[in-house]
């Protein structure tokens, strides 16, 4: 078997186990992160993920739309204007510390956003940048 054949074996088979098996047990942003980088296949880019949280991807809203220019202060719901608590760990250490919840969000949001799911990269680069906000 080629290794190129190899890898994306890999990559089809082994990293959709191994992303579910760290997402059942993830309890931290890092192991979050690190579930959707083995997903993804590739390593996560905090400056793309700064790029995509402030972009106008074509719909209406933008991540920005709910939870403000800084993931760092709490934002209010585009629609409804309920409050909504900051979206960077280090600003809510709550955040990202139930996988079940995250995907939900994601899910969510992305479809809001995009008019579809977001891609693990995409959710790896975001949330490799929400990390290092300080």
């Amino acid at each position: 078997m080629g290794l190129e054949r190899y890898k994306s074996m890999l990559q089809k088979c082994f990293y959709p186990v191994l992303f579910a098996s760290l997402q059942a047990m993830a309890a931290t942003p890092a192991e979050l992160l690190a579930g959707y980088t083995a997903q993804s296949g590739q390593p996560a880019n905090s400056a793309k993920g700064e790029m995509f949280f402030k972009a106008n991807h074509g719909q209406e809203w933008q991540c920005t739309s709910c939870h403000g220019k800084s993931p760092l202060v709490g934002g209010r719901h585009a629609s409804t204007d309920k409050p909504i608590e900051p979206l960077a760990p280090a600003a809510n250490p709550k955040r990202f510390s139930d996988s079940a919840k995250v995907e939900k969000w994601f899910r969510r949001n992305c479809k809001d956003v995009l008019a579809r799911e977001c891609t693990a990269t995409e959710k790896a680069d975001v949330l490799a940048w929400l990390t290092t906000l300080r």
